[in-house]
Parts: structure tokens; C-alpha cells; sequence
């Protein structure tokens, strides 16, 4: 732990509430834990029918009623719940939002502004929530301008990244990387089809996507692909880091994005990231890599031909590491704790 971040008392109770078991949302449960007395309500495990909505609800109200304040993951219908049971009940909230809620990305069909009911759950959400914490200031412009809200209540905190478990080990490859979930909106929202595209201009180098699909999207990628591109299918969080160690470049060619966790892990391993100026990208990606247009594979290739030959993996571990570190959510979080706990 951080020497300048303080241990609270742990009598401090914290309702903590998320809807996947996705690998960052774990890393601020483990954070709270370190300092207090943290109750977890785990959405997504619930059953989707009105019993398991019912049940779900019941067990909020009675975790607000023992918390003294509430943190969740992502303004969605379970913040909802979360935010109205705590301002009847008299408790501090936090939000956190990753970047979907207040997306309108009408193009690719991407963001749950798109659906006006949702869009004023969000705007409900986001207004009364005692304090919302986007992970890229690009998410707080993008609420204020899509929903008309101040955002005063909001402060941006970063999402933080461990720099002993990503970290460069042996010989980097000819090897160009991207990671993410494949399916009819994410094969152009994270510029997938861009990627394998740009494969074509670089018959020489090998390009390699992880990533599992739902649909039959990935077929459709395999057809455009060309032979040097490798479908590498579903990798454990925990054994990414092998995939980051060999790549020599890694590339988020995204139209929209909060702040990319795959980039900023693989910038800790050493690798020069290829990006769009697009939401939180240039924010991970700063000076230390290259940028391509959007939705232009020859421009991608152009650039990733540039970061091959570059030496700028360092630095962008450095940044990382000086920008994104784990401490430095810790020391933000408990920081907003306290202050909201008076």
C-alpha cells in the first residue's frame, strides 16, 4: 500500500454493488477492502425474472440500511435502485461509469442514450448520485452534453493498473495484438474490421486478435482477414500478460471508448500503442505511441508500420506507471470515501 494513503477505520461499512466480475471492477472491491468493512451485492448473478428482480431489490434496501454509503460499477437500472434506496435512506452514493451509459453512437447502434428510457435512467442516475466518477473526463463531456446535466457532481478518477503483474518479459516478436470481445457493434466500435483490414498492407508481420465472439460475427472477420492474422479466440484475464510480453505493438483502432484496460496493460508490458484520437485513448496513450484516422486501415497500417520500428515501449510503461497506477486510484477513492462520509 501506498505510504501516503491512510488506513481508515474499518467500522466503516460500504455497500458495494456490481454486475460482472469483470477484472477492474474486482481490483476496486480489493482496493475498499484494504480499508473497510465492504458488503458485496453481485447483480449479475441474479435471475432476470421478477422474483429475481424483487429479490435483488429487497437485498439492496438491506444493504444500503446497514452500509454507511454505496459504491457501484456502471450507471445502469441497478444504480438506479442503488442511488433511490440510498437518498431515502439517507446514505452517500458513488457511481462509477465505464463509458456505455452515456454513449450515443447512433452509427454502429452503440450506447443506452440510443433508447430515450434509458437515456433517463441515466440522466436520473447521474443527477442524483452523490458523486460519479467517470474513468476518462471524455465520459463527463460526453454526459453533459448528451443528457444537459452540470456534472458538477462528477470527478474523474482513472482506472488503475498493476505494473508487477504487466510487465515486459523476454524477446518482443514482429507481432501487432488487439483484444476485445467480437460481435456486430464491437467489430466497428473497437475497429476490429480495421484491424485485420490493416493486416493486408503488412503481409510480412503477424497480426493477432484475442477475443471471443456470440454471434457469427468472427466469421465475417475471418473472411476479410488476410492469412497473416491469427484469431487467438478467448484468453483468460490472467493470461493475457504472455500475449502483451510478446507483441510488439498493440492497437486500439476504437470510434468510441472510455479507458481502454487492454491498452493500458499493454503499454505496461512495453508494447507501442496504435490508436484513435477518440474518448480516452489519447489520454492512456499520450506522446508515446502513433495515431491513425478512424476506420482507415491503410492510415492504421501506416502508423503501426511507424511503431514497429520504434523504441517507445518504455515510455509507455512509464506512463502507466506514472498516470494509471493502482495507488493513485487507491489514494483518489478513499479520498472521495471520506469526504462523502463528512
Amino acid at each position: 500500500m501506498s505510504s501516503d494513503v491512510a488506513v481508515d477505520k474499518r467500522d466503516t461499512r460500504i455497500l458495494f454493488v456490481h454486475p460482472t466480475s469483470a477484472a477492474f471492477i474486482q481490483a476496486d472491491l480489493s482496493l475498499l477492502r484494504k480499508h473497510y468493512n465492504v458488503r458485496v451485492l453481485d447483480i449479475g448473478s441474479r435471475k432476470r425474472n421478477l422474483r429475481g428482480v424483487l429479490g435483488a431489490v429487497c437485498s439492496m434496501a438491506r444493504g444500503v440500511l446497514w452500509a454507511d454509503l454505496t459504491f457501484c460499477w456502471f450507471a445502469d437500472r441497478h444504480a438506479e435502485w442503488m442511488v433511490r434506496i440510498s437518498r431515502m435512506l439517507g446514505r452517500p452514493s458513488i457511481v462509477v461509469v465505464g463509458g456505455y451509459e452515456v454513449a450515443k453512437v447512433p452509427e454502429i447502434g452503440h450506447g443506452s442514450l440510443l433508447d430515450p428510457k434509458k437515456a433517463k435512467m441515466v440522466r436520473y442516475i447521474l443527477r442524483r448520485a452523490t458523486k460519479v466518477l467517470p474513468v476518462d473526463e471524455s465520459l463527463r463531456e460526453d454526459a453533459m452534453k448528451n443528457l444537459g446535466i452540470d456534472g458538477k457532481n462528477f470527478q474523474t478518477v482513472h482506472t488503475g493498473h498493476d505494473s508487477e503483474k504487466f510487465k515486459p518479459s523476454g524477446r518482443k516478436e514482429n507481432t501487432v495484438l488487439t483484444v476485445g470481445f467480437v460481435d456486430k457493434v464491437t467489430i466497428r466500435r473497437k475497429g476490429l474490421d480495421v484491424f485485420v483490414k490493416a493486416a493486408g498492407y503488412l503481409k510480412d508481420v503477424k497480426f493477432v486478435l484475442v477475443g471471443n465472439s456470440s454471434d457469427n460475427t468472427m466469421d465475417a472477420l475471418r473472411r476479410m482477414a488476410p492469412s497473416n492474422v491469427e484469431f487467438a479466440g478467448f484468453v483468460p484475464h490472467d493470461q493475457l500478460a504472455g500475449y502483451y510480453q510478446r507483441a510488439k505493438v498493440y492497437c486500439q483502432l476504437s470510434m468510441f471508448e472510455g479507458l481502454p484496460n487492454a491498452l493500458c496493460e499493454a503499454m505496461l508490458c512495453e508494447c507501442v500503442p496504435v490508436g484513435t484520437k477518440v474518448s480516452g485513448i489519447p489520454t492512456a496513450i499520450g506522446d508515446t505511441g502513433f495515431y491513425a484516422p478512424v476506420g482507415d486501415p491503410k492510415g492504421a497500417a501506416d502508423a503501426i508500420k511507424q511503431a514497429l520500428v520504434s523504441n517507445k515501449g518504455r515510455d509507455a510503461r512509464a506512463r502507466i506507471i506514472s498516470e494509471f497506477s493502482v495507488e493513485k486510484r487507491e489514494k483518489a477513492l478513499i479520498d472521495i470515501v471520506r469526504r462523502q462520509l463528512g
